[in-house]
């Protein structure tokens, strides 16, 4: 028997598209959604767009019938939008929906069962339906575990894992990348990044995978104090101001989500705004570049970068926010998106269209520290990128597990985490 489909407005923001992913079941949107989305149409970059795209969709169906007693979607199932019960004006918008989907549950109980479903992304209004017996679900079409299975460094043994996408396997010393289906190539160990040198054999394995033309599009994740940032911003700079350069530019780029209360308006200009959501960007350009502690400033003795302020003034390096992306060309660049699990699904795909001939492309995130609201480790667009991507011959996915920051980070990375990733999918499956 068809199901119904009630959704909320983060549904809609989250995927705009998901009107028509509900196979033959029926969608209803709840007159409060449309009202949200028209307020959300106003805001500013992805957000608003989505809105717009949500709408757009929802008119497009319009000339198929009337939207009140539903119009049908391809796949067989119809969508309404459903006009309000009464409400009192000081009914907030999540308890308009929460109570729009029960009179669609009581009136679908009254012709005939037919389970009815809330489908939001906000874990407070699935815990209010449920109290009041309503059934209820995180929107799924774009959840993933694949991070879990893949991305380690294999041993011999686990030389055929399934997948067609870059990955490497340890066999003693050795260290082979693999690509498709048979090819091998056997990497030199000890390779560093001008003044950069991995740590272990996951920094080994990164360096490679950023500094190899071929592999077009690398993910890294895993906690902080890995070397994930840092590697692809040493494998960028060292591939854009060699002799004979690969890019033109190194593009660093990071999504604006505050941790804790958000600041307000910050005062100057768009650099000024940008300067304290790019900071750790610029701390980790200050250990490749030069650092004030006597090890270090050793090791570095030999750094041909001035500055990272020069670089940023010479042209060799640019950093903004992801906002202002759409509807750029960026050819010859190399792009580095970092934190880029606070991305939607959406966004990803936004991004990787900006790329023009000749870029190449890396995300960096951490999968078990998301910000954003209506995000998680399956959800988010990292997540989804490895998914769609895992048997590209192009692509490489490393997660980086060993921390060395310092021992402090590591411990507090190994002591603090509550929930092992995979902990966190079992209970979300449960």
């Amino acid at each position: 028997m068809k199901k119904i489909f009630v959704l909320d407005t983060n549904v809609l923001i989250h995927d705009p598209d998901c009107i028509f992913k509900f196979e033959e079941n029926d969608v209803v949107i709840p007159i409060a959604v449309i009202e949200e989305l028209d307020k959300f149409k106003k805001w500013h970059f992805e957000i608003a767009y989505s809105a717009r795209q949500a709408l757009k969709n929802i008119d497009s169906l319009r000339e198929n019938g009337n939207l009140a007693m539903g119009v049908p979607l391809k796949r067989g199932g119809s969508l309404t939008v459903m006009p309000l019960p009464y409400f009192s004006d000081d009914v907030s918008t999540d308890n308009k929906i929460i109570k729009t989907a029960l009179h669609v549950m009581n009136n679908a109980n009254k012709n005939g069962y037919r389970q009815v479903i809330l489908i939001s992304k906000d874990t407070a209004v699935r815990i209010k339906s449920e109290s009041l017996g309503l059934y209820t679900e995180d929107y799924k079409n774009d959840k993933t575990t694949h991070f879990i299975k893949y991305g380690s460094i294999l041993s011999e043994q686990d030389y055929a894992n399934g997948i067609h996408s870059v990955r490497y396997v340890q066999k003693g010393e050795s260290i082979y990348r693999l690509q498709g289906e048979d090819k091998q190539v056997k990497i030199k160990r000890g390779k560093t990044l001008d003044n950069i040198v991995a740590k272990n054999i996951e920094q080994e394995c990164a360096i490679d995978a950023l500094t190899s033309p071929d592999i077009e599009i690398v993910v890294l994740t895993g906690p902080a104090g890995t070397g994930k940032t840092a590697l692809s911003l040493a494998a960028g700079l060292h591939q854009t101001t060699k002799k004979s350069p690969l890019y033109e530019q190194v593009l660093v780029a990071r999504p604006i989500i505050p941790l804790g209360n958000d600041l307000g308006y910050l005062p100057g200009d768009i650099e000024d705004k940008l300067a304290p959501w790019m900071q750790p960007i610029f701390d980790n350009l200050q250990i490749i570049v030069n650092n004030p502690s006597t090890h270090i400033r050793e090791a570095h003795a030999g750094s041909k970068y001035k500055s990272y302020q020069y670089l940023i003034e010479s042209g060799i390096l640019h950093i903004e926010a992801l906002a202002y992306l759409r509807g750029r060309s960026l050819p010859y660049r190399y792009f580095i998106v970092d934190e880029a699990q606070n991305l939607r699904p959406l966004d990803i795909k936004t991004i990787i269209t900006r790329c023009g001939e000749g870029t190449k492309i890396v995300f960096t995130g951490d999968l078990n520290q998301i910000d954003t609201p209506y995000l998680d480790a399956m959800s988010n667009g990292l997540s989804y990128l490895i998914s769609r991507f895992i048997n590209e011959e192009n692509f490489c996915y490393l997660n980086m597990k060993t921390s060395v920051r310092s021992r402090l980070a590591e411990q507090g990375a190994r002591l603090l985490q509550s929930f092992s990733r995979e902990s966190v999918i079992l209970s979300s499956y449960e």
